[in-house]
């Protein structure tokens, strides 16, 4: 059966539609229908969020944002602004998605995750030059990893928790440590897996 798309249930002390002084004028926040936004979550004026969204509490939406349907977003993490999200994509608790990231569809972020986007810090052309990396459809991102800027993850691929991604990871590929390598595919360690966890 499929799920009834209620109206917004936006609970106090949550705040939506605040003003960015960097946002164009007249921008205004395209919320979807059955969102529960929870109390004191900032979503910003200017971006488009599809129905079916869900924060915790203390999330934070920024500006210029393109996001799917189904959004999970948990406590205390951010979405910073100009970021392309697809759909059902889950950011847990205390995690930070830089400006001009892109996740597509199904990306799982675990809890602490940090995503960067300057590549120059302290430069004088380091705003220009910002950009986030793109992690594909289905990536999963263990606990307290770090993905640095303009790296791109293939899609399925999985990151170990505590890595720090440098590079570019190509499709279905199993990456730990710092900085992050490949210790192997997913395909050839999921029957590992399920051995393990039938065993827990």
């Amino acid at each position: 059966m499929a799920k009834k798309i209620s109206k917004p249930v936006v609970e106090p002390g949550a705040r939506i539609g605040v003003r960015s002084p960097r946002a164009k004028a007249g921008a205004k926040l395209d919320l979807g229908p059955g969102a529960t936004v929870r109390s004191g979550t900032v979503i910003y004026a200017g971006s488009i969020i599809g129905e079916d969204l869900e924060t915790g509490h203390n999330a934070v939406i920024r500006e210029d944002s393109r996001i799917g349907k189904s959004l999970r977003l948990w406590n205390n993490s951010t979405i910073d602004y100009g970021c392309r999200i697809g759909d059902g994509v889950k950011i847990h608790c205390n995690c930070y998605v830089a400006q001009f990231t892109t996740l597509e569809d199904n990306v799982f972020l675990a809890p602490g995750v940090t995503i960067a986007n300057d590549m120059y810090p302290g430069h004088e052309y380091s705003a220009e030059k910002m950009r986030g990396p793109h992690l594909e459809k289905g990536v999963q991102v263990g606990v307290n990893a770090t993905i640095l800027p303009y790296v791109r993850i293939g899609a399925g691929s999985v990151i170990g928790s505590g890595s720090v991604v440098t590079k570019n990871v190509p499709r279905g590929t199993v990456m730990a440590g710092n900085p992050a390598r490949a210790i192997g595919k997913v395909s050839n360690r999921q029957a590992a897996w399920r051995k393990r966890i039938s065993n827990i």
